[in-house]
C-alpha cells in the first residue's frame, strides 16, 4: 500500500518529537599549554607540560610545544598556573540556599517547586565556576525530582554546571524527618520520601529509580525527638534497601550520625556514610574492610555553629569539637576518605571550603586534593575515567594560581574550569 508523502512527513515529525534530545555537538579540539600539571598519582606537579584535548577527552599529555594540535584547535596559554583534575563534591543539595537566608522549613513548606528550580540553576553555574565539575547531589529536600530534570538540562547543554549524580527524594522512616511539630491532624509535606517495613522499602527505592536516581540515599538515623538523633530504619529496611538499588546496579549513600544508625548502614552494605559525627573507632575498623567511605560535611558544621552565633576566632562550639575529633580519629584509621560538605547548608560556590578544614583538621593538602579528586572519582564508580589527568580520562581540567599541594587554599578562585573538553570559564 502506497503511503502519502504527507503521512511520511507526520510521521516522521512525529518520530522526531519524540525521540531523545540530542548530545551537544563535539567540542573544538583544546590545547592547555605552559602549564604545571598535576601528575596522574597525584603526589607531584610535573613543569612545563600541555595537555591535548579532543572529543571532550585528553588525547595527550607533553612537555611544553612537543604535541601536535589539529587545525583549529583553541589554545589556551597557561603558564604559571597549575593545572588539576575538575574537582568532585561527594555531598551537595543544589535545591538549597544557606539556612540564614531562609529556614529549612521555610524552603520545604513556603518556596514554590519553580523558585527553587531557578535557584539551583544559578547554584550550578557558582558550582561550576568553582572548579567543581561533578557532584553528587544527595536529595531534592522536597523538591520532587527536580535534581534529575537539572541534571538532564546540565547534560544536554542547556544550562551550565557540574555533572550530576542525583539521589531524587531521599528515603527515611516514617515519621521521622521535618518538618514537623505540627498538629498531628494535619499532613505536612516531608523533605523526603517515608517508608515502613521492608517491603514498602523495596517499592520506594523502585519508584526513585525509575523517576531517574543514579544513587539512593537513606537516612539512618534522625531527631525524631526534639535535640535527640536515634536510629530509625531498622537493620531489614535498610538491607531492603541496598539489596533492590544493588539489583538496578547503583549504590547507597547513607546519612548517619550515631553508632547505631552507622552500624546498621554499614552492615547493610551502602557505599557511603554521610557525616558520621558518632562513629567508633570499631566501626571505622568495619567501614575500611568493607570499603565503606566516609564524606566528613565538616562545612556543615562549622556554617550551622555560625548561624548558632558562633565566631570564628572563639572557643569552638561542642558541635565543631565533635566533628574535628571524629575527624582526626578517621584519618588515623586508614579509612577512605572522600570530599563532600553538605554545601547547599551554605552557599554554592563556597565548596573549597571543605578542602580547607580536611587540612586543619590534619589532612595533607596532597590527600585534600586527591579526596576531591581521585578517590571521589573512585567512590562514585567512576575512577577510570573521572579524577586524572591522564590520556583516555575526560577532561574535566582547573587551572589555579598557586601550588596546592603546598597550600590547599589555591584552589578557591580557579583561573580557567574546562568540563568535558569546553571552557566553561577563562581564559585569562
Amino acid at each position: 500500500m502506497k503511503i502519502p508523502a504527507a503521512a511520511v512527513l507526520i510521521l516522521l515529525l512525529a518520530a522526531l518529537a519524540f525521540a531523545a534530545p540530542a548530545a551537544p555537538p563535539p567540542p573544538t579540539p583544546l590545547l592547555l599549554t605552559g602549564a604545571r600539571v598535576l601528575d596522574p598519582s597525584g603526589d607531584r606537579l610535573l613543569d612545563g607540560r600541555d595537555v591535548l584535548v579532543e572529543n571532550g577527552h585528553i588525547a595527550a599529555i607533553g612537555a611544553t610545544g612537543t604535541l601536535q594540535a589539529p587545525v583549529g584547535t583553541q589554545k589556551i596559554d597557561l603558564t604559571g598556573l597549575t593545572l588539576i583534575p575538575g574537582l568532585i563534591e561527594m555531598h551537595s543539595h543544589l535545591l538549597l540556599h544557606p539556612y540564614d537566608e531562609t529556614p529549612w522549613d521555610d524552603q520545604v513548606l513556603k518556596e514554590s517547586l519553580e523558585l527553587r528550580t531557578i535557584r539551583a540553576v544559578t547554584a550550578a553555574r557558582a558550582t561550576l565556576e568553582a572548579g567543581f565539575t561533578t557532584v553528587r547531589d544527595l536529595g531534592t529536600e522536597g523538591a520532587g525530582y527536580a535534581d534529575v530534570a537539572l541534571r538532564d538540562a546540565i547534560a544536554q547543554g542547556m544550562i551550565p554546571g557540574p555533572r550530576v549524580f542525583a539521589a531524587t527524594r531521599a528515603i527515611v522512616a516514617t515519621g521521622c524527618y521535618g518538618p514537623s511539630g505540627f498538629d498531628p491532624r494535619w499532613e505536612v509535606p516531608k523533605g523526603a520520601q517515608e517508608v515502613t517495613g521492608p517491603v514498602e522499602m523495596r517499592k520506594v527505592v523502585r519508584e526513585q529509580i525509575a523517576a531517574g536516581a543514579d544513587w539512593i540515599k537513606v537516612y539512618a538515623d534522625y531527631r525524631r525527638r526534639p535535640g535527640i538523633t536515634t536510629p530509625t530504619l531498622t537493620q531489614e529496611e535498610m538491607a531492603a534497601a541496598v539489596d533492590e538499588a544493588r539489583s538496578a546496579g547503583l549504590p547507597v549513600a547513607a546519612h548517619a550520625y550515631t553508632e547505631e544508625g552507622i552500624r546498621r548502614a554499614v552492615l547493610a552494605g551502602v557505599r557511603t556514610i554521610e557525616h558520621g559525627t558518632y562513629v567508633t573507632d570499631d566501626l571505622l575498623a568495619l567501614m575500611k574492610q568493607k570499603g565503606v567511605a566516609l564524606i566528613p560535611t565538616l562545612t556543615a558544621s562549622e556554617a550551622v555553629s555560625r548561624y548558632a552565633g558562633w565566631k570564628p576566632g572563639t572557643p569552638e562550639p561542642q558541635r565543631i569539637k565533635e566533628t574535628r575529633e571524629m575527624f582526626t580519629r578517621a584519618l588515623k584509621s586508614g579509612v577512605t576518605i572522600a570530599n563532600g560538605s553538605d554545601v547547599g547548608v551554605f552557599a554554592h560556590g563556597q565548596n573549597a571550603r571543605e578542602l580547607e578544614l580536611m587540612v586543619a583538621y590534619g589532612m595533607s593538602p596532597k590527600e585534600a586534593l586527591r579526596a576531591a579528586t581521585a578517590t571521589a572519582a573512585a567512590v562514585l564508580g567512576r575512577g577510570k575515567d573521572l579524577g586524572r589527568i591522564a590520556p583516555g580520562y575526560v577532561a574535566d581540567l582547573v587551572a589555579v594560581k598557586g601550588d596546592p599541594l603546598a597550600e590547599i587554599s589555591a584552589i578557591e578562585k580557579p583561573v580557567v574550569v574546562v568540563k568535558e573538553g569546553r571552557v566553561a570559564v577563562g581564559p585569562p
